[in-house]
């Protein structure tokens, strides 16, 4: 760990109890944010979180950052103020960080609309595009996308009273990649698929990178998939739940640790099943803007079985296909696509992968992330996207409040010189 820090984890007794020891605290520890962890460290931390002293394990952290940074303006003694305030608040730091470069949010920041109506010739075209795309097309997209799904429910209700066994499992398949393929037409969709079908086979998995939902319905236009997605509200939970289950589709509520364990076991059983439909997994577990990919979870390369990368590259010269799930809803990112001239997009099917011979898993998603990256143009980052739903202040108020009192304290020192001597010799 590049940290000044140092844990170190060890059995103290029979109930598993953890002693800790820091050591080098001081300033390294007060800004955590600029700090460069490897994949390993994180994994730790992950596995650390997960076990059962993980509260004894978070209260000991806590501590130690209010105590490295106590012990730290206890050493400097009464100086300079402005040195003090600049070299002791560590929200200065990560804010003054986050605006020189915050690598993070760029992962998930959507592309702006480049204007071109800024003169007297090219304001008359625009007007007229605008028009067209919002007056003409939209209409009809929205027209045909109901009628397909019309068409897709009532032959869903009707395979399921006359078909049965297999049969009914191929015309539910078809059912389903006819619905997709309604969805990419409603778009205007042209996209190229580069690479060999998928087909059913025992024994392996098929990941790719993740920018919306819609990414579900592109491959799926392509070939039937059986995806591990996040439950959500509404129309679209009733489509999975009611639709898609048939499949093989798994959902889960990413905040339920239960829910992923439950997942992670059926995942495996559908894996190695012969006839079950392909699964596809995006290990991101979240919407990337498709500039970047961010750190693959190893779920998908635990399961001993081969993997099948698919790179999937959006072109923004009509519309951004990022969803951003923290701006607008599924469905009013449905009708951007739709009001948009057309969704361009490439798919690449890469070559099976497995496992070498003294690979981790960890390894093994980091090769198969630089896969994908290098073939869709993207920049990897050092990144776990769960962290775009990480509120520190949400999650740990204590630490931010204790963190303020040594601020405030050091302060104090100089707006009452005795008072922090006072409070020194404490």
């Amino acid at each position: 760990m590049s940290a000044s820090v140092r844990f170190q984890e060890r059995q103290a007794d029979g109930n598993g109890a953890l002693q800790r020891t820091t050591s080098g605290l001081g300033y390294g520890l007060r800004s955590l944010k600029n700090k460069t962890f490897s994949r390993g460290d994180l994994t730790t931390f992950e596995e650390l979180h997960k076990g059962p002293n993980s509260a004894e394990m978070q209260r000991a952290i806590d501590e130690a950052v209010v105590t490295a940074e106590r012990e730290a303006c206890a050493a400097l003694g009464a100086g300079n103020v402005v040195r003090d305030v600049l070299d002791i608040a560590s929200p200065l730091n990560d804010a003054a960080a986050a605006i020189v470069d915050d690598s993070f949010l760029r992962c998930f920041k959507s592309c702006l609309d480049d204007p071109w109506n800024w003169n007297a010739y090219l304001f008359p075209m625009w007007v007229l595009g605008v028009a067209v795309r919002n007056l003409l097309l939209f209409p009809l997209r929205l027209i045909m996308l109901l009628l397909g799904a019309l068409i897709f429910i009532a032959g869903y209700a009707l395979v399921g009273l006359v078909l049965k066994g297999q049969r009914l499992k191929r015309a539910e398949r078809w059912l389903v990649q006819f619905l997709c393929q309604m969805f990419v037409v409603s778009w205007t969709g042209v996209i190229k698929y580069h690479g060999p079908r998928p087909v059913p086979q025992a024994g392996r998995v098929w990941v790719a990178n993740h920018s919306s939902m819609i990414d579900f319905a592109v491959l799926g236009a392509y070939s039937p998939f059986a995806a591990i997605m996040q439950l959500h509200p509404g129309w679209v939970g009733v489509l999975q739940k009611r639709y898609l289950s048939s499949l093989g589709c798994l959902w889960f509520n990413r905040t339920q640790a239960q829910d992923r364990t439950l997942v992670a076991r059926r995942m495996k059983e559908h894996v190695h099943s012969a006839d079950s439909t392909p699964l596809l997994i995006f290990p991101e577990g979240t919407c990337v803007n498709n500039e970047y990919c961010v750190m693959f979870k190893r779920g998908a390369f635990d399961l001993d079985a081969t993997v099948c990368p698919i790179a999937i590259k959006y072109n923004k010269i009509f519309v951004d296909a990022f969803w951003n799930s923290k701006c607008q809803s599924f469905s009013a990112h449905l009708v951007k696509l739709m009001r948009s001239w057309a969704l361009v997009c490439d798919v690449y099917f890469l070559e099976p992968q497995t496992r070498r011979t003294g690979e981790t898993s960890q390894q093994f998603a980091e090769r198969v992330q630089r896969m994908i990256a290098d073939k869709a143009r993207l920049r990897v980052a050092p990144w776990d996207g769960y962290l775009k739903y990480y509120n520190l202040g949400e999650k740990h108020p204590d630490l931010i409040e204790k963190q303020r009192r040594v601020f405030s304290d050091a302060i104090k020192q100089h707006a009452d010189p005795a008072s922090g001597g006072e409070r020194r010799r404490g």
